[in-house]
């Protein structure tokens, strides 16, 4: 699917929301990636399969003194 160079991640990929975008729909708040997936603003994704990833947005670590 994809023609970069280089290639966008796989839609199986661990890093596939790096995957350039090729269309935006604000209404929605999602994106197309190259490689089929569709990113959600909520961070979750709808793979190309139909699986659904749950938004993985990253947890605030508690601040730490050493």
């Amino acid at each position: 699917m994809c023609r970069h160079t280089p290639r966008c991640p796989d839609a199986d990929a661990s890093d596939r929301d790096a995957a350039r975008t090729v269309r935006r729909d604000y209404k929605a708040g999602c994106v197309v990636l190259c490689n089929g997936v569709v990113h959600f603003d909520d961070t979750g994704d709808l793979l190309p399969d139909g699986q659904i990833v749950q938004p993985h947005r990253p947890t605030p670590q508690p601040c730490t003194v050493a």
